[in-house]
């Protein structure tokens, strides 16, 4: 018996992306899987339902199979609607969403949930938190681009040059490198600032110049730890310099399950060049920013702040390949001879995994969960 999977339309607000893509789902079949969608799931990324049926997916089913893939949570109702015992594999942000969890752990779903997908080597095909970042950072680049009353490259007219923007990225992830490669190919002079000094060879390799303050704030995980109120005041001291010479300032500084830190403050911002942008990328935890207003754009003295929420979603058609290739992936860690088998012995398995069996796995989660 093939493993049924089915992936529903997605209903929060301005969300286009979908969990399954054509050509994902043709691999899934080879897997021993039967996948089934609800009609129009792929409407919003520009995907038709014609296109799911040529690759072999079934337009059509309920939540009551064994698999079922999503980008964001489910609601309640939907939770309600799925058999104890489903494997749900989406993104949930558990901090965010305690009354989900607990419904997710109340109805015996084994949740898996991609923002905890650990960051290791082995599990790089299953990270869709880098995967949509990278995105979220080349938009960015555009962002900056549009919002600016300039242009990025240097440009050579028979009335004279004009000179190239200069954008600083703060941040030195997986958004803040696609960002200043983005940038540096449209032309911008580009600089680059971590709080982790051992990424400068990352940010030369992508054409930036690496702003070095003296500060290194290397975290667990991959991420870079919060700031002690000393470390921010020496950072900012030599940051604010690069802050309002630049014409544009991209930020993605974020740390999961809590508020983004404040990486720029109103004073800096008081002090930037007129007509100066700050394209904030982590709005959706509040922004880099005290001044941010998440999903605005608002002029603050001399400057704009941009800040869009759900990036990913404005270039849906890649971020929904993007996002179902992790799933794939995923997904073939569990299903063994046409079987849906899990592993707990398996790390990523076992460090992603939020719900299973009525109990909520993650301890994090669990706290939240308790709490609220």
């Amino acid at each position: 018996m093939p493993v049924k999977l089915y992936v529903p339309r997605e209903t929060r607000l301005h969300e286009k992306r979908v969990a399954l893509v054509p050509s994902v789902a043709a691999k899934l079949i080879k897997l021993g899987i039967e996948p089934s969608l609800q009609p129009g799931a792929g409407e919003a990324a520009r995907i038709p339902d014609s296109a799911f049926v040529d690759a072999g997916a079934v337009v059509g089913g309920d939540a009551s199979a064994q698999l079922i893939f999503s980008v964001q949570p489910p609601s309640l109702e939907q939770i309600q609607q799925m058999q104890p015992g489903t494997v749900l594999c989406c993104f949930v942000y558990a901090h965010r969403e305690p009354e989900i969890v607990r419904a997710l752990r109340d109805r015996n779903i084994t949740c898996f949930a991609m923002e905890l997908v650990p960051r290791t080597t082995r599990a790089q095909a299953m990270d869709a938190l880098s995967s949509q970042a990278a995105l979220a950072g080349y938009y960015a680049a555009l962002l900056a681009a549009s919002s600016l009353n300039r242009i990025l490259p240097m440009m050579t007219t028979a009335v004279g040059s004009l000179r190239p923007a200069k954008i600083l990225v703060m941040g030195a992830g997986v958004a803040g490198l696609q960002a200043l490669a983005t940038a540096k190919r449209l032309g911008a002079m580009v600089e680059g600032y971590d709080v982790r000094p051992e990424v400068k060879e990352q940010v030369e390799s992508v054409g930036g110049k690496f702003v070095d303050t003296g500060v290194s704030a290397a975290g667990a995980g991959g991420y870079a730890r919060e700031l002690t109120a000393e470390e921010q005041a020496k950072v900012a001291e030599v940051l604010t310099r690069h802050i309002q010479n630049a014409d544009a300032v991209i930020t993605t500084a974020s740390i999961p399950g809590r508020p983004s830190p404040k990486i720029i403050s109103e004073e800096q911002i008081r002090g930037m060049k007129p007509g100066a942008v700050i394209i904030d990328l982590a709005a959706e935890g509040g922004g880099n920013t005290p001044l941010t207003q998440p999903g605005e754009t608002v002029e603050v003295g001399p400057a704009t702040i941009v800040a869009p929420l759900n990036v990913p979603s404005h270039l849906a058609e890649h971020a929904s390949e993007l996002y179902a290739r992790n799933l794939l992936n995923l997904v073939g860690l569990m299903v063994k001879d046409g079987e849906l088998t899990l592993d707990w012995e398996d790390d990523i398995l076992a460090g992603a995994v939020l719900t299973h069996a009525g109990e909520i796995k993650n301890e994090t989660a669990r706290k939240a969960a308790e709490l609220s």
